[in-house]
């Protein structure tokens, strides 16, 4: 495992937000990328892969392409596959599992496919299959041509290390990075979230705000591949420094476990000092002291609770609190049912691109400064 060699990276993300990621990989200064269907492309080498992993907050996970070639029935699939150079990347007595996939090819069982590769790897290299192993081989044969690619991150990547309570419904933390992103957060203004559930929007603005990287506190596939560098590794992660923020980050809810469950999150997370939360309703609900900033939330909405009518009065109490009391204050409000978002009577922004939340296409309402800008 040389990082000379460059190959293409495919850094996957919540169909929908791929341009967001593709903006934040632009600002974090990775190569030419390229929004596609349900990732991003970019080029480089190890170094990139890691730091794609460690740094990139609205990553789902993160595949390198290792190499493949054109192949157009099994027996020269297993031909191939054992003369593929495994040992550059897999060590013998770790074990693998491989998935594939077969699309307008010859080739189009996609389980028997996996199972040749699999046996190659076996034979060859001597390293064991295991449907549980920490390392996937995701071998893609499209058009004829087998591409294989390992997903470096194991884990999922929302997984950062600390949130150990969770609420129901919760907002995985690379999709409300990439809201936030999308409401033009740049860690120098308060956050808000008056229906935090589990902390994760603000425990995620905190951190930005902070220059915190989000793997910072959790392992990787890719450190147990061959050749991997633990002294790079750890100069890596000991780049950056961490600065307290100059603004505070706030959440409430009317579930007092909610509360609990989000300062126990934020203290795992190592962001307590810059965060508050309180158990109110929607209707106590006032501004902090100090400038405006983002007010953002995933409230329920119909595809969560069943009779979305139930929810015409939240949604607007929510418009009118934020109306009468938030001015010069953003707005970002996630929620599935255009109804909903209008009875807020919010002054919405056109829409982002619809997403998958939980199995639920969700749309992310955004206004600018409501009621004008303040001095």
């Amino acid at each position: 495992m040389s990082d000379q060699t460059q190959f293409e990276i495919y850094v996957v993300t919540t169909p929908g937000l791929e341009s967001v990621l593709c903006a934040e990989m632009k600002a974090a200064g990775f190569a030419r990328p390229q929004p596609g269907k349900g990732g991003v492309v970019t080029h480089g080498g190890w170094r990139e892969v890691w730091r794609a992993n460690l740094e990139l907050r609205g990553a789902t996970r993160v595949l390198a392409r290792i190499g493949g070639f054109r192949v157009l029935h099994l027996a020269q699939l297993d031909k191939r596959a054992r003369k593929f150079p495994w040992a550059d990347f897999l060590h013998a007595d770790v074990p693998v599992r491989v998935e594939a996939s077969c699309t307008q090819s010859r080739i189009y069982h996609a389980g028997a496919a996996a199972q040749r590769i699999a046996r190659a790897i076996t034979e060859e290299l001597g390293a064991p299959i295991a449907e549980d192993a920490e390392i996937t081989i995701k071998a893609r044969i499209d058009d004829d041509l087998c591409t294989f690619s390992i997903d470096t991150s194991g884990e999922p990547l929302h997984k950062r290390g600390y949130k150990e309570a969770v609420n129901k419904a919760p907002m995985r933390e690379t999709m409300a990075s990439l809201f936030l992103r999308q409401c033009g957060y740049d860690g120098k203004e308060p956050v808000v979230d008056p229906m935090c559930g589990s902390g994760t929007f603000v425990i995620e603005a905190a951190e930005i705000a902070a220059g915190l990287k989000p793997g910072r506190a959790r392992s990787f596939a890719f450190e147990k591949l061959a050749g991997f560098d633990t002294a790079a590794w750890a100069a890596l992660k000991a780049t950056g420094t961490a600065t307290p923020p100059t603004v505070r980050f706030y959440g409430s809810d009317r579930d007092a476990g909610a509360i609990k469950m989000s300062q126990e999150n934020a203290a795992r997370a190592g962001v307590s000092a810059w965060t508050d939360f309180h158990h109110h309703a929607i209707s106590d609900l006032n501004p902090p002291e100090g400038g405006p900033g983002l007010v953002i939330l995933n409230p329920p909405y119909g595809g969560r609770i069943g009779d979305t009518r139930q929810l015409y009065a939240l949604y607007g109490t929510l418009g009118k609190v934020l109306m009468n009391r938030f001015r010069g204050w953003r707005v970002g409000i996630i929620t599935n049912e255009p109804a909903l978002a209008k009875v807020t009577e919010l002054p919405f922004l056109p829409n982002a691109d619809p997403v998958l939340h939980g199995g639920i296409k969700v749309t992310l309402y955004r206004t600018g400064p409501l009621g004008g800008k303040v001095a």
